[in-house]
């Protein structure tokens, strides 16, 4: 896990917006591709691979932190919930930092969400 230094409060500002970004952006692909999946009644032999970007496997949890792979092979290791948390201290408005916690709270939602839809997907 690469952990980075922040420079000043906006970048860490910045930081945390782009996580929560990308890991919403990445839950609601998972969560389509396995829609379309349950749809199709399966894949077929002849059909198109998944976006390299497509969430394959959640492990973890909020408390302890979450691992995040994809299709591609890579994977991803956000925050633990009590980081996050820490990280929206820093906001300097009250409207930031609530702001902020709904985010994070959101995102582990739905990571938790989209690790039982893929262990009920794998299952049928």
């Amino acid at each position: 896990m690469t952990q980075y230094a922040p420079t000043s409060t906006a970048d860490t500002t910045t930081r945390s917006r782009g996580l929560v970004a990308r890991a919403s952006l990445a839950v609601s692909a998972a969560l389509a591709a396995l829609l379309v999946t349950a749809a199709s009644g399966g894949a077929a032999p002849d059909a198109k691979a998944p976006a390299p970007d497509t969430i394959v496997k959640v492990t973890g949890n909020a408390s302890e932190g979450f691992g995040i792979e994809y299709y591609d092979g890579s994977s991803a290791f956000p925050p633990t919930d009590s980081e996050a948390m820490a990280e929206c201290q820093e906001y300097t408005a009250k409207v930031g930092r609530i702001r902020c916690r709904v985010e994070v709270k959101t995102w582990y939602r739905d990571l938790v969400e989209t690790k039982r839809a893929i262990k009920h997907a794998r299952r049928s």
